[in-house]
């Protein structure tokens, strides 16, 4: 898939490799963006570049294909059902119970 921007270039990483919700949360403004309606973040972002790991890169989009929300009231409630979501579809690295 061709991306609108390099997801490791300034534009997608800010000089440094993000992964997953670090992506997605930089395109929030923790204040001024929320009650956040999903269909808006979508047309302002679906098509954009996310990368899950070093080889994955999937779009904003594909995530919230998995999200049931249609807004969510503050950043809290964003992670909570983004990384809900990305973890029940095979879109997360990490396993928390692993590392605790």
């Amino acid at each position: 898939m061709e991306w609108p921007h390099d997801p490791d270039g300034e534009d997608g990483s800010e000089g440094m490799r993000k992964y997953g919700q670090a992506i997605l949360a930089k395109k929030l403004d923790e204040e001024a963006d929320f009650p956040l309606s999903t269909a808006e973040f979508l047309e302002a972002h679906g098509d954009e570049p996310v990368r899950l790991n070093h080889e994955e890169v999937v779009s904003v989009a594909d995530i919230f294909e998995h999200v049931d929300d249609e807004e969510f009231e503050d950043i809290v409630d964003f992670h909570a059902a983004v990384g809900e979501a990305m973890r029940a579809n095979g879109m997360w690295e990490v396993d928390v119970e692993q590392h605790a």
